[in-house]
C-alpha cells in the first residue's frame, strides 16, 4: 500500500502521500495522514499505520546535532528502534532487527529509512516509497519545472492510476524553511 513522496527545495522538504489502508483486496481510505510533521521533522511513512501513529505520536525525535548524516544513521535510527520496540512494533529475526520504510525531512534534507533501519539520502533530492514509488518517481522525474505542490500531485496521481495500492485524497506536510541553506 501506499505512495509517500518528498521533494527538496528552496531549504524546506516536502512531503506527500495517499490516504490508502490496504488489505487484500479491502481498501480503506484513512482519516489519519500517512505525512505529518513532529518537532522540526516531516515524515512520511508506509508499511504499517501503526509504525505511522508511534513515529507520529510516541516519539520523541532528538534534536539534530553535528554532521547530519552520522546523527541520523546513530542518534535518530537508535531513538527510531527504541519507540517502535516499546510500541510492539519492531520485529527480530535470525538476531535481526526491522523496522517499516519511511521518508524523513529535516534541515533542509531528504532522507530514506528503510526497514532494516538502515538511512539513505537521494543525491536527486526527490525520493518515493510504497507500491506506488517506481511510479511515483518517474513523475518526479519528469515534472522538474512544475512548482513542488504540483508536481507531488502529480505524481501521487500517476501511482494512484497505475496502483491499486495507491488512493486518493492526498496529504501534504513540509518542514520550516531554513535561513542558512542557500
Amino acid at each position: 500500500m501506499t505512495a509517500v513522496v518528498g521533494i527538496v527545495r528552496n531549504g524546506r522538504v516536502h512531503l506527500g502521500a495517499d490516504s490508502a489502508g490496504v488489505s487484500g483486496w479491502s481498501l480503506t481510505l484513512r482519516a489519519d495522514e500517512k505525512v505529518f510533521r513532529n518537532g522540526p521533522y516531516a515524515m512520511g511513512f508506509t508499511t504499517s499505520y501503526r509504525m505511522g501513529q508511534l513515529l507520529r505520536y510516541a516519539f520523541t525525535p532528538p534534536e539534530p546535532t553535528g554532521d547530519l548524516p552520522r546523527f541520523m544513521v546513530t542518534t535518530f535510527v537508535d531513538s527510531v528502534r527504541a519507540c517502535l520496540k516499546d510500541g510492539g512494533w519492531a520485529t527480530k529475526n535470525a538476531e535481526q532487527e526491522s523496522g517499516g520504510q519511511f521518508l524523513v525531512g529535516i534541515a533542509g534534507r531528504l532522507f530514506i529509512v528503510d526497514s532494516d533501519y538502515q538511512v539513505g539520502e537521494p543525491h536527486a533530492r526527490y525520493a518515493a516509497v510504497g507500491c506506488g514509488a517506481d511510479i511515483a518517481l518517474g513523475a518526479l522525474y519528469a515534472t522538474t519545472e512544475l512548482p513542488v505542490r504540483k508536481r507531488m500531485q502529480v505524481a501521487l496521481e500517476a501511482a494512484e492510476r497505475h496502483s491499486s495500492g495507491v488512493h486518493g485524497p492526498f496529504a501534504y506536510t513540509t518542514t520550516r524553511k531554513l535561513s542558512t541553506t542557500p
